[in-house]
């Protein structure tokens, strides 16, 4: 019996994913283990591999498209002993129950996958399922904003389901508006406006807002996966999570000079040069780390039904990659050394700006941090990012001066923001904490003992 190949669910929130790539073309013979696609999803692109064998009949979603739904049908394999060519043209697996997924990664409970026999790209949406209309949230909400009837837009996405470019093919062409719904006559008609607002309104459309502005003076970039997750994301934590801020200054020159001592000692390569370069970053992780090992309470993650109280302190990292923002997160960072810290940190890095980080890699966390002082940014305040409660924000490092038992004296200081989640780090205890990590930064010999 012929497998279906289904978009699979690559981490626990994923919900579509980019089919970048194909690895393999129809007529190849396919064997357990074999990297059958590239799929991107909001934050990396990973391989995917088939744990059955036999030939690859056809290829029902081609590389290059966005927006998969996971669990759609995207190929068939044809089992040892079956005609490749009648597969491909027969459609696959009568059901989806009928043959297990080809792809190794679980998917989540969802509605039942789809028969290989897909509905033409170029059939009105509103034939593939009776009255019900299979269009993208984005496609939906620009028809809306033009006006447009859904029901005459011819779909090319998987399954014939209307995506963005479909619609806007369809306000370029002038497609069939929707009726407007009947009002009862105003009294009096009101006068019209001399002239457009200056700005648009929280929600405008797109088009809306490209009115604001003349004709060829932007460019046009679309969002990507990952910008429209962030985006997302962050308009949730920021309008959802009760965000309390609290900022202090902490000396750092005895930090600075410990650090300049640990890397002075590093030991040499084969090649002659230090085995690690320990930065200023990498002891705020670990100082941050201890802190929150050191006030436990403040270790969580809010959930409606109970508080997390976390174990071990995993702390995410900010890192700016093309295209977006990624936090991958440096496990059980309280119980590892600065070098393993800096090896670390340094993998993490590189392989986020390739998007090849692990979902385990990037996922989860206790807490997180991120550093602008290296843009020579002197404060800000770090927007939470759930699951935790808190996220550290590192200013520049900046000679000041200071007043040591009544002497005037310069010295280094850097401003830290701590940002929390309110339900779960009220004042005093966001308090404590700063003071724990302060603690350590400023007695940085105490995060070696």
């Amino acid at each position: 019996m012929p497998v279906n190949v289904l978009m699979p669910a690559l981490s626990p929130t994923m919900e579509k994913g980019n089919l970048a790539k194909w690895l393999k073309k129809e007529g190849d013979s396919i064997k357990s283990g074999d990297v059958l696609a590239e799929i991107e999803t909001d934050k990396a692109t990973m391989e995917v591999e088939a744990i059955d064998e036999g030939v690859l009949a056809k290829i029902v979603v081609p590389e290059g498209t966005a927006d998969v739904p996971v669990n759609d049908l995207i190929a068939i394999i044809a089992s040892e002993g079956e005609d490749a060519k009648a597969v491909a043209s027969g459609g696959g697996a009568p059901a989806p129950k009928a043959a297990p997924p080809a792809l190794a990664a679980p998917a989540p409970a969802a509605p039942a996958a789809p028969t290989a026999t897909a509905v033409p790209a170029t059939a009105p949406a509103a034939a593939q399922a009776g009255s019900r209309i299979f269009a993208s949230p984005l496609a939906k909400r620009i028809a809306k904003d033009a006006g447009l009837d859904l029901a005459a837009i011819a779909g090319s996405g998987p399954h014939g389901r209307i995506i963005e470019k479909d619609v806007q093919a369809a306000i370029a062409g002038g497609g069939t508006r929707s009726a407007a719904p009947a009002a009862a006559p105003p009294a009096a008609e009101a006068p019209k406006p001399a002239a457009a607002p200056a700005s648009a309104p929280a929600g405008a459309s797109d088009e809306a807002t490209k009115k604001l502005f003349a004709a060829g003076s932007y460019e046009e970039i679309p969002h990507d996966g990952m910008r429209k997750t962030i985006a997302r994301r962050l308009t949730e934590a920021k309008s959802t999570i009760p965000h309390f801020y609290l900022t202090a200054e902490v000396e750092i020159d005895a930090l600075l000079a410990l650090r300049e001592q640990i890397n002075h000692g590093a030991p040499l390569t084969k090649e002659g040069k230090p085995s690690f370069k320990i930065s200023v970053n990498d002891m705020v992780i670990k100082a941050y780390a201890l802190a929150l090992k050191a006030v436990p309470e403040a270790n969580v993650s809010w959930t409606d039904g109970a508080m997390l109280k976390h174990k071990n302190a995993d702390v995410g990292v900010a890192v700016s990659i093309p295209g977006g923002l990624i936090t991958p997160i440096i496990r059980n960072a309280e119980s590892k050394t600065l070098s393993a810290i800096s090896g670390e940190m340094k993998d993490l890095a590189a392989r986020a700006k390739n998007r090849k980080l692990k979902p385990e890699e990037y996922q989860g966390g206790t807490g997180s941090v991120s550093n602008l002082g290296m843009f020579g940014v002197k404060s800000f305040s770090a927007i939470v990012n759930p699951p935790h409660a808190s996220i550290l924000a590192v200013g520049a490092g900046i000679k000041q001066p200071v007043v040591h038992g009544g002497e005037i004296k310069v010295a280094t200081v850097m401003s830290l923001t701590l940002s929390t989640d309110h339900r779960a780090v009220d004042g005093a205890l966001g308090a404590e904490l700063m003071q724990a990590i302060r603690g350590y930064i400023e007695k940085p010999m105490s995060m070696l003992v």
